[in-house]
């Protein structure tokens, strides 16, 4: 269990320190990553629910085991991401260096699936005594 909490809760806040930043680079996107963002609304719709699931990764990191089967969309929230920056990538719709941005929900959607599990191994354990 320990594992989990810290993987959900180290998640939670790593995410927190890199997405809130980002309400204040709206125009810098668009400067580094042409053409300019013209939906502002899909920008910061994106950074709303980004954020709120960095709340549910602390949720889950405070209880695990209570919380499992949140585990199931978070690792979804973690793949679709990084195969749908892939899939991007392969169409040179982005460049690498933003692929490269998908590479830590690449290794925490691998780390929530790793938790997803022990937490049932360790189940199966406490249900043998």
């Amino acid at each position: 269990m320990r594992f989990a909490k810290a993987v959900f809760t180290g998640a939670g806040v790593w995410g927190l320190l890199i997405l809130a930043p980002l309400y204040f680079t709206f125009d810098l996107v668009g400067r580094e990553y042409p053409p300019p963002i013209t939906h502002p609304d899909l920008y910061y719709g994106f950074l709303g629910l980004a954020i709120a699931w960095q709340i549910g990764f602390l949720v889950i990191g405070s209880d695990p085991v209570r919380f499992r089967p949140m585990m199931i969309p978070a690792v979804a929230e973690k793949f679709i991401f990084v195969v749908s920056q892939g899939a991007l990538y392969l169409q040179g719709r982005v460049r690498l260096g933003q692929l490269a941005a998908a590479g830590p929900d690449l290794i925490l959607g691998i780390l929530f699936v790793v938790s997803f599990f022990k937490l049932a191994d360790a189940g199966r354990r406490s249900d043998a005594y």
